[in-house]
């Protein structure tokens, strides 16, 4: 790979709003929570308090992780960049309630789209989410002569790449997720692979209080 970046920070987006408890995914409208603006100031801080260079930013296009990015971005006065390929991956249960008497898990019509968790069969294949992060991280780490990353993006692409550098396999209990709302996952390019170097929750203690955790 060869890349001069020094380490990579993958941040989760912050609480998003979301009265009617559905799952959004990719549905435009679903901007951050004022609790979820807080807990990205917290993964702001967090990076700044780590005093490292950040030489560049990149955001997922959804607004709640263009939003999650901004007090980043005027921490290290930066201009955060787009990229499509570290977005949410689709999911057939979009705009869907996933728990309650009204969920889409207890609709039969559904039940097809559940028959094969490991895959998944509801949305975007795990091994394709996991190649596109790569894809991104690498040619993110390569764009920059020196200094860290800081990549603003979701839950399960996180995790795909958490799975994928340990060598796990990418099929999981998405309940078992380690990969908190605003919490910040880092890497560090070695040789032709990244190794996971640390895992921070900065907005702890503030989770308590958020009402929607995001997708499952």
């Amino acid at each position: 790979m060869g890349v001069p970046a020094e380490q990579i920070h993958l941040v989760r987006h912050g609480e998003v709003f979301n009265p009617q408890g559905v799952l959004y995914g990719r549905l435009p409208g679903y901007g951050l929570s004022d609790l979820g603006r807080a807990m990205a100031e917290s993964a702001a801080h967090d990076l700044v308090d780590r005093k490292r260079h950040v030489a560049r930013l990149i955001a997922s296009p959804l607004q709640r992780t263009q939003q999650s990015a901004e007090p980043i971005a005027r921490a290290f006065d930066l201009e955060p960049d787009l990229d499509e390929r570290i977005i949410e991956p689709t999911n057939r249960f979009e705009g869907k309630r996933m728990s309650g008497p009204d969920s889409a898990l207890r609709d039969v019509r559904n039940w097809a789209f559940l028959v094969n968790p490991w895959e998944p069969s509801w949305g975007e294949p795990f091994r394709s989410v996991a190649d596109r992060m790569i894809e991104a991280m690498t040619d993110a780490a390569a764009s920059v002569e020196s200094g860290d990353l800081v990549m603003v993006s979701h839950q399960l692409p996180i995790w795909m790449v958490h799975r994928r550098v340990a060598g796990r396999s990418l099929a999981h209990d998405p309940r078992r997720r380690r990969c908190s709302l605003s919490s910040i996952t880092t890497f560090e390019p070695r040789g032709a692979r990244f190794v996971e170097v640390g895992y921070r929750e900065p907005a702890a203690g503030l989770q308590g209080l958020a009402t929607d955790v995001g997708a499952v």
